[in-house]
């Protein structure tokens, strides 16, 4: 028989581990509702003009982005909260900027049919036409393994290839017309991959041989807009029209969707990719947008968060430095903005 003094130990580890067991029900009431639970923080950027499409440079010393209405390239220095505009052609209006391992910054001319070189050191600009004149508007850009670009050309109907070495570019027409070609990732195996937006359809290009393939999904209202992978392989795409998250998997052709906590008011757009398989999604439908963290091996919404104040906020695409576990993106508000995501969180209550 436990004596008193046992009796009192056994009660005192009880009161200790209790709470953890049970967690505090305004704590879960509050995940339940999705309430925020991402640390973010933005900085107004001096010159306004939409920016957007940040990427972090290799060293972690700049975050580099473009003012796609306000016709910059310009970056960021988290550690003294400085900006530095580079003045570039007037009516290039970049969509998008990449930075190679050199620190160099690469930036889609969304309205002069060209892609720019920015040197990371002199900022001296060199400059990539498209060979075709109805190559008019490169749009998102990733690197291959070698370093080279590959980018799509939405309203041209085009994916391009761009030989860093060399510098020619090579021009893939889409077999399905009017199929607006839009995100962009290229595979650890070198596959490039990317939404084709004004259809039901994923595409991905060979890259020794430059020849199409088209997944078709299942729905016919899918539109896919942003794009990303997960380590085992699958692809996840944005379905901005019906307010889906999607796996597909290129094995088999399958495609699995999972409803976004805001459905149909959705309208998910940016989105990437963590190091623990975690996709994340921006909700830009509901005012202000929300930040979703998707867990693909629970296939659950663990986080939910507010960003922005603004009901005209946008956040189009984003990236995922893994050195800070921070998310970059660029709104309409005008702000450059970054996401601390957390190793790990209960989930969300359905």
């Amino acid at each position: 028989m436990f004596g008193f003094q046992h009796r009192a130990a056994v009660a005192a580890l009880i009161a200790l581990v209790w709470p953890l067991l049970t967690p505090d029900p305004l704590v879960a009431q509050a995940v339940a509702r999705g309430a925020d639970t991402v640390q973010h923080s933005a900085w107004d950027v001096p010159w306004k003009g939409r920016p957007r499409d940040p990427y972090v440079a290799p060293a972690g010393d700049r975050v580099w982005f473009v003012g796609q209405a306000g016709n910059y390239v310009a970056y960021f220095t988290p550690a003294d909260g400085r900006f530095q505009r580079i003045a570039i052609d007037s009516g290039t209006h970049p969509h998008t900027v990449v930075v190679d391992k050199q620190g160099n910054a690469w930036y889609a001319g969304n309205q002069n049919g060209m892609i720019g070189r920015i040197d990371g050191r002199t900022m001296a600009i060199r400059r990539y036409p498209m060979p075709d004149a109805a190559a008019r508007d490169p749009h998102t850009i990733d690197f291959d393994a070698a370093g080279n670009l590959w980018f799509s050309l939405q309203n041209s109907n085009k994916m391009g290839f761009l030989d860093a070495t060399s510098g020619a570019v090579r021009l893939i027409d889409m077999p399905t017309p009017r199929s607006r070609p839009y995100g962009v990732i290229v595979a650890p195996d070198g596959k490039v991959w990317f939404d084709l937006f004004g259809t039901n359809k994923i595409g991905v290009i060979d890259p020794a041989t430059k020849a199409v393939r088209e997944y078709v999904l299942p729905n016919e209202r899918t539109r896919p807009r942003r794009i990303a992978r997960t380590s085992d392989g699958g692809i996840w795409y944005t379905d901005y029209s019906r307010g889906f998250l999607g796996r597909l998997d290129p094995a088999t052709g399958t495609v699995k969707e999972f409803e976004l906590p805001s459905k149909g008011a959705s309208l998910p757009y940016a989105m990437t990719v963590d190091e623990q398989d975690r996709v994340w999604v921006v909700e830009t439908g509901v005012r202000p947008n929300r930040l979703v963290g998707f867990d693909t091996k629970s296939q659950r919404v663990f986080s939910n968060t507010t960003i922005g104040e603004n009901a005209t906020n946008a956040v189009r695409h984003m990236v995922y430095d893994p050195k800070t576990r921070s998310i970059w993106y660029g709104s309409d508000l005008g702000q450059l903005g970054r996401a601390v995501v957390p190793r790990g969180l209960p989930v969300l209550q359905d």
